[in-house]
């Protein structure tokens, strides 16, 4: 089943480094993943997210104000 991640985010530095990490993490393990990036913050908002980066799987928020690392990152989406 294809996971949905999204990375929320306006832009700020934080946010594109945990999409790059993200990306990355979901090519080097084939891991059938769909990523979106959500720049807008009314539909950040709808998640009740005050603090950014946050990552999203499957409309579950996993993380919040930080970024993981690849190998927490690999175990949340196995």
């Amino acid at each position: 089943m294809t996971k949905i991640i999204k990375v929320l985010g306006t832009g700020c530095p934080k946010c594109k480094t945990m999409t790059q990490v993200v990306t990355e993490v979901v090519s080097n393990n084939n891991i059938d993943a769909t990523i979106e990036k959500v720049e807008d913050i009314m539909e950040i908002m709808k998640f009740n997210v005050l603090t950014t980066p946050a990552l999203v799987i499957d409309d579950v928020i996993t993380i919040k104000g930080r970024v993981p690392s690849k190998e927490e990152l690999l175990k949340l989406l196995s």
